[in-house]
């Protein structure tokens, strides 16, 4: 979705829930960030499956942003 789109659909809460596992800033200005703005990347590759062979997955552990 759109930067404008989750930060009118997403609270700070919502963030700070969301990145709770994830070092990173948690203040209104990275509204924007939040995962749930993205692409689910498990149905993404799942989508690419013909293409592609999942080795190994990563989690986010960190988020640097302006």
């Amino acid at each position: 979705m759109s930067r404008n789109e989750a930060k009118r659909r997403f609270t700070l809460e919502d963030q700070i829930a969301a990145t709770a596992h994830v070092e990173c800033r948690k203040d209104s200005d990275v509204i924007d960030e939040i995962p749930m703005a993205y692409k689910d990347i498990d149905a993404v590759m799942q989508a690419q499956r013909a293409l592609v062979e999942v080795v190994h997955t990563l989690r986010q552990v960190i988020c640097v942003k302006g």
